[in-house]
């Protein structure tokens, strides 16, 4: 049923994208389904793309023999490295605006402290920005600098 709306699609001139957010997650079961998924037994088309993202250990699993029939048929794959320090900054003060903080919230030296930490990962950093802002807010901070957040890393992460 999948291949005929998909061949459909793709007799139509659209080619469908297919996207699996947390593939990491997925059971060798289900990556061997997604792998029958696009088997078309087609030479030289490939009648729809599939998008397979996830953290790092995906790469690794994807080398595992069991899972070579997948691996094979990826076209592409890319690695997306921690923001840098500036980037870091802007992911956090984006954040901040969006929640309709017009004012500095963290000090450059607390933003250093997250960054260093996180390697610029932004689950991590949301992470431990969500931890100093509820410790800021427990002991009445206005500001969030690198002393509180050396304290959350210590308590929290240790």
């Amino acid at each position: 049923m999948v291949n005929k709306a998909v061949l459909s699609m793709f007799n139509a001139n659209k080619i469908p994208v297919i996207v699996v957010d947390e593939a990491h997650l997925l059971s060798d079961a289900m990556l061997e389904e997604i792998r029958f998924l696009i088997n078309f037994d087609m030479d030289s088309m490939s009648p729809l793309s599939l998008i397979l993202v996830g953290q790092p250990e995906l790469r690794q699993r994807l080398k595992l023999r069991t899972l070579e029939a997948i691996a094979q048929r990826v076209m592409v794959n890319y690695h997306l490295d921690g923001l840098d320090r500036p980037g870091t900054e802007d992911y956090i003060l984006t954040h901040l605006k969006v929640a309709g903080l017009g004012t500095p919230l963290f000090t450059d030296e607390a933003i250093n402290e997250i960054f260093q930490y996180t390697a610029g990962i932004p689950r991590k950093i949301n992470n431990l920005c969500e931890k100093c802002l509820l410790e800021g807010y427990i002991h009445e901070k206005k500001l969030i600098d690198d002393i509180l957040v050396k304290r959350v890393i210590k308590n929290e992460f240790k």
